[in-house]
């Protein structure tokens, strides 16, 4: 092999090993889990603003809310490195192949957490930073280090820090937060366990190995099932409050009527196969939550838009 060719061959390698390593630390930030940022994120901004916000700062919001949930995330990963390795779901994640090291993965967390506050601190406002620097202050501490591996109401209070996203984008706009934004707080909020425990009841066999108790891995799937029927009906109910307090259109209240009852009747589908004794069928209810919340918040987009 000539000069010119093994000079080839290295560039080559060079590239698809930095290739990878930079995917490997963009895995870090669960990129799935930022989709759901800018699905809560914009709408209430467009909401807030009664109208299409000034696009910049939507940019900025964006990209400021999704460094710092990035930033949670990386710090989630690596705190739970050694429960990951023992999880089929998990196994391949960074930390577990070895593809980053646990200080690059820490001092990446860190960096994210830093540059996202400035960055919001700068181009949004002081509220959305500090909201901000809160929601990974408490996915982290509060929910990774606290309650996660300690009680099966972890996701309850944990899921907060996944709440924050309506807040930054409405104090993004108007510098200030309302009842509109808080009941979309409390929304999200009660969405949370309906959407996280039947993914739990999939891989309970897996978090009982780890001793993390979900609530899945923990209770029979009729007493998971009730649990998440009364909590998709808490949250449909949330989500008509948002109604008079935002003085909603047609298109978001017949969307929260509509898709609210679908949400409910899955809920309800899953709760009568667990008693019935048959395969309950989980993940069809956390896909069907995921659509819910989307289509939801795409019904507060674009309400404000319309005249009606």
């Amino acid at each position: 092999m000539d000069i010119s060719t093994t000079s080839h061959v290295t560039a080559t390698t060079d590239r698809r090993s930095l290739g990878r390593t930079v995917r490997a630390y963009v895995a870090l930030t669960k990129p799935r889990v930022l989709e759901l940022l800018l699905v809560t994120t914009v709408p209430v901004m467009i909401l807030a603003a009664r109208g299409l916000p000034d696009l910049w700062l939507i940019f900025a919001t964006v990209i400021g809310g999704s460094l710092s949930a990035g930033s949670a995330a990386a710090f989630n990963m690596y705190l739970d490195r050694d429960i990951d390795a023992h999880m089929q779901r998990t196994e391949n994640r960074p930390l577990v192949t070895g593809e980053v090291s646990p200080r690059g993965a820490l001092t990446f967390a860190w960096t994210l957490a830093a540059v996202s506050t400035v960055w919001l601190w700068v181009f949004t406002n002081p509220l959305a930073a500090v909201l901000s620097a809160s929601a990974i202050f408490f996915y982290v501490v509060i929910y990774t280090m606290i309650l996660k591996r300690r009680t099966e109401q972890n996701i309850v209070w944990g899921g907060i820090a996944g709440c924050f996203p309506v807040l930054i984008g409405w104090s993004a706009v108007t510098g200030s937060l309302s009842w509109a934004p808080l009941i979309l707080f409390a929304l999200v909020f009660l969405w949370t366990p309906p959407h996280y425990w039947p993914l739990s009841m999939k891989y309970a066999a897996q978090y009982d190995e780890v001793d993390v108790p979900m609530l899945g891995a923990t209770r029979s799937g009729s007493q998971v099932g009730l649990q998440v029927i009364l909590y998709a009906w808490a949250t449909v109910a949330c989500s008509l409050l948002l109604i008079p307090v935002a003085s909603m259109g047609v298109v978001y209240s017949v969307s929260a009527l509509v898709f609210g009852g679908w949400f409910v009747y899955e809920s309800h589908r899953l709760y009568s196969r667990a008693v019935q004794g048959g395969e309950p069928r989980p993940m069809r209810v956390f896909h069907a939550s995921i659509t819910y919340l989307t289509l939801l918040f795409v019904a507060i987009a674009v309400d404000p838009l319309l005249p009606f």
